[in-house]
C-alpha cells in the first residue's frame, strides 16, 4: 500500500520522512514498552529472540535511514544539521545498548563510525571530523567499561585507527588534527580501557592484559605513521615522543599495560630508522650567503630535533629498563622491560650513526657506544647483587648482551675492514671469559653469535681488507684476519667447554676449525702464487693443501679423544675427505705430470716430494691415528690412499730421471722400464720388512699388493717392451727377490712355531 501510494504520487517526500521518523519513534517505543514488561521481553522457546532490542534496533535504524534519507535523497537537511543528526542517532544506539545488550552496541558503533563517510560537505574539516571520533570514542569506551564487554573496545580501537588514515598524504596541512586524533585516543584508552589505571577495570595482579597493551600499541602506530608521512614533522615528531613517553610511564604505573613498551620500542625504531635511511630532501637546499655560516642551514634542525628526542627515549628506555627490575611478581614483566631497555638505546644509536656518520668511521660515535656499554655494564654487575627474583635472570642476560652489543658497535664505529673482523672474534672470546666470571647462560649463546658474525664477514670478503693483503708471504693480513679469530675461537670454546657440550659451543667449535683450516689454506695460496688470490691452482698448492688437511685431521683425532667433541669428530672426517678428494681429482687426475703439462723443475729434491711424499707419510699417520677408534674401512681406506701415492711418487721420480722437467715428453726406454720395475720391487721389499720388523700385517699386506703389482709389470708389458738383457735381467731379479720373500717368510713362521708354546697333553 505504502508503494502504491508512492507511485501514485499520494505520499510527498516531506511527508515520507515524517512517517519515517515516527515509524521510527513508534518502534523505540515499542522497544521500550516490551523491556518493562517482562512477560513478553523474549521467547521462551527461542531465548535468543531478544524482542525489546529487536524492536530498539529496528527502530535506531529506521531513524538513521530517514535522517540519511532527508539528506541524501530529499536534500531537505544541510550536511552540518544530518552529521549532527546522525552522531546523535549512532550515539543514542550506543547509550540504548546500556539497556538492549551488545547487539545494539554493535550497531551504534558502526553507525557511528560512518557517519563521516556518508555526509560530506566537499571541503573536508579534520577538525570536527576528529572532535566528533574522540566523542565517540569515549562513548564505546564508557559503554565497554560499565559492561565489561572486551570486543567493543577493541572494535573501537580497529575504527579509530582506520579513521587515522585518511588525509595522511596532505602533508603537514593535517599533521596537528591528525595528532590530535591519536592524542585524544591514546589518552581515552588509559583512562578507560588499561586495567588498574584510573577508571579502567580491575587488574589481575601484575599478568599483562592484552586489551590494555593493545590499545596504547594501535594509538602509537597511528601515531608512528603521522610522523612519517608527515617527514617528521615538528609537531608529529613531538606528539610521538610525548605518547611513546606516556606508554611508559602508563606501564610502570600498571602492568597490564607492560606488552605496550614493546610496541613503543618498535616503532622508535621505526621512526629513527626511517629517517635514517630514507632520502633526505633538505639535501637538495643549501644554505646560501655571502659568506660561509651565513643564511639558514636546512640540516641543523632536522637532526638537533631528532639528537635530542633520541636522548630522551634512550634514557627513557634504558633507565625503566634498569628501575623496573624486581618491581612485579610476574616474570614476563620485568623481562619486557630490560628488553625494551637495551634495544631502544642500541637502536637509536645504529640509526643516528647511519644518518649522521654515514656509516663512516666515527670516533664521536664509538666513544657514544662505549658510554653506553659502561652503563649496561653497571647495570649487569647491580643486577647480579639482587637476591632472585622473578625475571632476574633474564634481565641479567639481556644487559649483559647489551653491554657486548654496544661494545660490538664502538669496535665498529671505529675500525675498519680487517681490524673490525679481529675486534669481532675477541668479542666471543671476551664473552666466554664474561661467562666464566659471571655464568649468564644467554652469553654463550652470544659468544656463538659473534663466531657467527665473524663467518658472515669474510664471506662478504674472504681477503679481509680486499686488494690490500700484501705480497710478503706468511706476514700479512690473512695471519691477522685469520689467525686472530681461529686464536679467538679456540680460546672461546676451550672456557666454553668446561661448562658443558651445547649448540653455542659446538658453532665456537666449528668457527675455529673453519678459520684455521682457512688460514692455512689461504697463506698457503697466497704465497705459491705471489698473492694472486685468483690464479689457478697448482699442484704444489694442492699438495700443500692436502698435507694441511691431513695433519689438521690427525690432531682432531688426537683432540676428540680427549674432548669427545662431535664437532672434532666431524671435522676431522670433514678434511680427511677433502685430502681425499684432492688427492684424486688433483694429484692423480688434473694436475698429474704424467697428464698435464706441469714441469717439474730441480733433482731429487723437487715439487714431486711435496704433493706426493709428504701426503702419502701424512696419510700413513691419520691411518694410525684412527686405528681402534673409527670402522677398520676407514683407516684401510686410508693405508691404501698412502700406499697409492708413495707408489706414485717413485714412479714420478723416476719419470723425472729419465726425461727431464716436462714427463709428457719422450718415449719410454727398455732401461726406464727396468727401473720401474726395480724400484717396485726395492719399495716391496722394504715394506715386507718393515711389517716383519714392526709384526705389522697391514703392511705385509702393502708388500704383497706392491710385489704383485710388479709380477703384473713384468709379465704384461716387461714381456713385450723389454728385449735382450733387459729382459732377462727383468726376469732374474725377479725370481731371486720371489726366492728371498720366500725363504724370509719360511724363515719367519718356522721361528714363531718354534717359539709357540706347547699344547697341553689329554688328560
Amino acid at each position: 500500500m505504502v508503494r502504491y501510494s508512492i507511485e501514485a504520487g499520494l505520499i510527498g517526500p516531506a511527508v515520507r520522512v515524517a512517517l519515517g521518523a515516527l515509524f521510527a519513534a513508534a518502534l523505540l517505543a515499542a522497544g521500550e514498552w516490551t523491556r518493562r514488561k517482562e512477560s513478553i521481553s523474549q521467547i521462551a522457546a527461542l531465548p535468543i529472540a531478544n524482542i525489546p532490542a529487536i524492536l530498539t534496533a529496528a527502530g535506531t535504524a529506521v531513524a538513521f535511514a530517514t535522517v540519511y534519507a532527508s539528506y541524501a535523497l530529499y536534500e531537505f537537511l544541510p550536511p552540518a544539521i544530518a552529521f549532527v543528526l546522525l552522531a546523535i542517532v549512532a550515539l543514542g544506539t550506543l547509550a540504548a545498548a546500556l539497556l538492549h545488550g551488545p547487539a545494539l552496541a554493535g550497531l551504534g558503533l558502526v553507525a557511528a563510525f560512518t557517519t563521516p563517510v556518508l555526509v560530506s560537505t566537499g571541503q573536508p574539516n579534520y577538525w570536527a571530523l576528529y572532535i566528533y571520533l574522540a566523542i565517540v570514542t569515549a562513548a564505546a569506551f564508557a559503554l565497554a567499561r560499565v559492561r565489561l564487554w572486551r570486543w567493543l573496545a577493541m572494535t573501537t580501537i580497529g575504527l579509530s585507527f582506520l579513521w587515522t588514515l585518511p588525509g595522511l598524504d596532505a602533508g603537514v596541512e593535517t599533521v596537528a588534527p591528525h595528532v590530535f586524533h591519536v592524542v585524544a585516543g591514546f589518552a581515552l584508552a588509559t583512562v578507560i580501557v588499561v586495567c588498574g589505571l584510573l577508571f579502567g577495570p580491575a587488574a589481575d595482579n601484575d599478568e599483562v592484559e592484552p586489551v590494555s597493551s593493545a590499545a596504547l600499541a594501535v594509538y602509537l602506530l597511528g601515531a608512528m605513521l603521522v610522523t612519517l608521512a608527515s617527514f617528521h614533522d615538528g609537531l608529529a615528531l613531538i606528539g610521538f615522543t610525548g605518547l611513546v613517553a606516556a606508554t611508559l610511564a602508563v606501564a610502570w604505573r600498571a602492568p597490564s599495560a607492560t606488552g605496550a613498551v614493546v610496541a613503543a620500542a618498535a616503532t622508535v625504531f621505526v621512526v629513527f630508522a626511517e629517517w635514517a635511511l630514507r632520502d633526505n630532501p633538505d639535501l637538495l637546499v643549501l644554505p646560501g650567503g655571502a659568506l660561509p655560516g651565513m643564511g639558514p642551514n636546512p640540516l641543523g634542525a632536522s637532526v638537533t630535533s631528532h639528537l635530542v628526542t633520541a636522548a630522551i627515549l634512550a634514557l627513557g628506555f634504558g633507565g625503566t629498563g634498569f628501575l623496573a627490575q624486581g618491581r612485579a611478581r610476574n616474570a614476563v614483566v620485568p623481562v619486557v622491560w630490560s628488553a625494551a631497555g637495551v634495544f631502544t638505546p642500541l637502536a637509536l644509536l645504529v640509526a643516528l650513526y647511519a644518518r649522521i656518520a654515514h656509516l663512516d668511521r666515527s670516533i664521536p660515535f664509538a666513544i657514544l657506544a662505549v658510554v653506553l656499554a659502561a652503563a649496561f655494564a653497571v647495570a649487569t654487575e647491580l643486577l647480579t647483587r639482587r637476591e632472585e627474583r622473578p625475571g632476574l635472570s633474564a634481565s641479567i642476560a639481556l644487559f649483559a648482551t647489551g653491554t657486548l652489543a654496544a661494545l660490538a658497535l664502538a669496535l665498529t664505529f671505529a675500525l675498519e675492514k680487517g681490524w673490525l673482523t679481529i675486534a669481532l672474534a675477541l668479542m666471543s672470546l671476551g664473552t666466554a671469559w664474561i661467562f666464566e666470571n659471571r655464568p649468564i647462560p644467554f652469553l654463550r649463546t652470544l659468544a656463538a653469535a659473534f663466531a657467527g658474525l665473524v663467518v658472515l664477514r669474510i664471506g662478504y670478503d674472504p681477503r679481509i681488507v680486499g686488494d690490500d693483503v700484501g705480497t710478503t708471504p706468511i706476514i700479512n693480513w690473512l695471519l691477522w684476519g685469520y689467525g686472530v679469530p681461529a686464536a679467538s675461537f679456540w680460546g672461546a670454546s676451550y672456557l666454553m667447554r668446561r661448562y658443558g657440550d651445547d649448540a653455542p659451543l659446538r658453532a665456537v667449535e666449528a668457527a675455529a676449525i673453519l678459520f684455521t683450516t682457512l688460514l692455512a689454506f689461504l697463506e698457503i695460496r697466497h704465497a705459491v702464487n705471489d698473492g694472486d688470490m685468483l690464479a689457478v691452482p697448482s699442484l704444489a698448492e694442492i699438495g700443500l693443501d692436502i698435507c694441511v688437511a691431513l695433519a689438521l685431521a690427525i690432531g682432531l683425532e688426537r683432540l676428540r679423544e680427549r674432548s669427545g667433541s662431535l664437532v672434532h669428530n666431524v671435522g676431522a672426517a670433514i678434511l680427511t675427505g677433502f685430502a681425499a678428494g684432492a688427492t684424486v681429482l688433483g694429484l692423480l687426475l688434473f694436475e698429474n705430470p704424467m697428464i698435464s703439462d706441469v714441469a717439474i723443475k730441480g733433482g731429487l729434491l723437487n715439487i714431486l716430494i711435496l704433493a706426493y711424499a709428504f701426503p702419502a707419510v701424512l696419510m700413513l699417520l691419520l691411518s694410525y691415528a684412527v686405528a681402534g677408534r673409527r670402522p677398520p674401512a676407514y683407516g684401510n681406506t686410508l693405508a691404501a690412499g698412502a700406499l697409492v701415492l708413495a707408489l706414485s711418487y717413485v714412479s714420478l721420480e723416476i719419470r723425472r730421471l729419465y726425461h727431464g722437467p716436462v714427463l709428457t715428453s719422450g718415449v719410454t726406454s727398455a732401461a726406464e722400464q727396468y727401473t720401474y720395475s726395480i724400484a717396485w720391487l726395492a719399495f716391496g721389499v722394504v715394506l715386507l720388512g718393515i711389517g716383519v720388523i714392526v709384526s705389522s700385517q697391514r703392511a705385509r699386506l702393502a708388500s704383497a699388493i706392491v710385489i704383485a703389482l710388479t709380477i703384473l709389470k713384468a709379465f704384461l708389458v716387461d714381456m713385450s717392451a723389454l728385449t735382450g738383457v733387459w729382459r732377462a735381467l727383468s726376469f732374474i731379479g725377479l725370481g731371486l727377490v720371489l726366492v728371498a720373500i720366500g725363504w724370509l717368510y719360511q724363515k719367519v713362521l718356522f721361528r714363531r712355531q718354534q717359539q709357540a708354546p706347547p699344547a697341553a697333553p689329554a688328560a
